[in-house]
């Protein structure tokens, strides 16, 4: 219509907004094209770096590495990309402990351990020690062989100990490894508490369970391992980027190791993390293959 009455009756453009009760910027305003290119591009390194991870995990690492792109823009090309998982069944909540878990007010006040199992291709099997940190859900250690009795236990924690700094309290299960006589002498020697979770209550100790189903997900579910040396390997490559990239819902979206400087509270022996750097001697990927890749046959 303005264009109209400036063509045909000779109006200035402004005269002819004025007339129209339209702003002149109003008038000119182009929209602008969307370029979801180089979006597009950053979500899916992501997500092949990361195939186990979801929206909300890309999300928050595309925000950590720079991306101005707000959630809707994220989402639609998310969907747009066809990278939604599908949906897993949802478990039934088992019931709430009467006392919570006291989170610490920083780093080595509390730290919590456990075991898990798995088997190689071969079918001979392992175990793995993890080791977290409650206030930044920092992974301090993930040890794999086959035994893991408790004196290896308390090789892999004074090592620990020497370069992060000496815990005041471990929280853990009833397993033997952990209420061994050994363990028990050496924590009154280091002056470290030990809080053990009541039988059959895994949930008290959830901060480490938690963390033991992502490191299974991401790690232990999702690769065919034909060696211990390969589950090493990619359990150290891993645990770098759960200390360093992965944002963490609990941490402001942050990684553990961002929180931990983002509150200044290094401890005061920090020496460098055990997994600072990856020490991935050869490309790991090469060598192990993707669970998902193989179909499993039942008669």
């Amino acid at each position: 219509m303005v264009r109209r009455l400036v063509e045909q009756r000779q109006y200035s453009e402004r005269r002819a907004c004025k007339l129209l009760s339209l702003s002149a910027s109003v008038y000119r305003y182009v929209p602008k094209e969307k370029n979801d290119v180089e979006v597009i591009e950053h979500m899916m390194r992501v997500a092949e770096s990361e195939p186990q991870w979801g929206f909300s995990l890309i999300r928050g690492r595309m925000e950590n590495e720079g991306c101005e792109a707000n959630k809707k823009r994220l989402h639609r090309i998310y969907k747009e990309c066809k990278l939604p998982q599908r949906k897993r069944t949802k478990r039934r909540i088992p019931e709430r402990v009467k006392d919570p878990i006291v989170l610490p007010i920083g780093p080595n006040i509390t730290w919590s351990m456990d075991f898990m199992h798995d088997a190689l291709a071969t079918g001979r099997k392992y175990r793995t020690f993890n080791v977290m940190d409650d206030f930044n859900r920092e992974a301090l250690c993930i040890a794999v062989d086959t035994s893991l009795p408790a004196p290896r236990v308390i090789r892999e924690l004074e090592q620990l100990i020497e370069w992060r700094g000496k815990p005041e309290r471990l929280r853990m299960d009833n397993g033997p490894e952990f209420i061994a006589q050994a363990m028990k002498e050496w924590a009154a020697t280091n002056g470290i508490e030990f809080t053990y979770i009541q039988p059959g209550r895994p949930m008290q100790n959830g901060l480490i369970e938690r963390f033991n189903r992502t490191y299974r997900t991401e790690v232990l579910d999702a690769w065919i391992f034909e060696s211990l040396e390969q589950v090493r390997q990619m359990s150290q490559e891993w645990m770098w980027r759960y200390n360093h990239v992965r944002p963490h819902g609990s941490l402001l979206r942050l990684s553990p190791r961002a929180f931990l400087l983002k509150c200044g509270q290094l401890p005061a022996h920090y020496t460098g993390s055990r997994a600072e750097f990856p020490t991935v001697q050869q490309d790991i990927h090469n060598t192990t293959t993707p669970r998902s890749t193989f179909t499993i046959h039942c008669a």
